[in-house]
């Protein structure tokens, strides 16, 4: 018998730093509200690839990765099931446009933040801005 060990599921997501402020989508799928673009590594990905990836599909945006951030690891932080999540900050030019899982999207100063940011985002954002700037 081979063990296969029960872990959480691995996600990345990104700070994308265009036009003064930063990219949110509003999801599609529960659970509801604005979001960092992002979503699951697939098998055989990088988590680098992975946010390329995930940023084209849910933004039409082709990234430049500045930096990653942070890994946010709360098992409550997704209440669908336990993800970790690492963080990059990027850029990127050009329109963002919502595609995939995105049903809206925005680009957002930190005055302007929208109240329903779903999952721990909120305070990944506002660790962003705490250390950024």
């Amino acid at each position: 018998m081979v063990y296969t060990p029960e872990t959480p599921h691995i996600t990345v997501d990104a700070i994308i730093e265009i036009n003064g402020g930063i990219v949110l989508i509003k999801r599609k799928n529960p659970p509801y509200g604005w979001a960092l673009p992002g979503g699951f590594v697939d098998i055989g990905e990088t988590l680098e690839e992975a946010v390329i990836r995930e940023m084209k599909e849910e933004t039409c945006l082709d990234i430049n990765i500045l930096r990653q951030f942070h890994t946010y690891s709360d098992p409550a932080r997704d209440p669908r099931h336990h993800t970790v999540s690492t963080i990059f900050i990027a850029t990127a030019e050009g329109k963002p446009e919502a595609a995939d899982d995105a049903k809206e999207i925005g680009v957002f100063s930190r005055d302007s933040l929208p109240e329903d940011i779903a999952f721990d985002h909120g305070q990944i954002i506002e660790d962003y801005y705490g250390n950024v700037y």
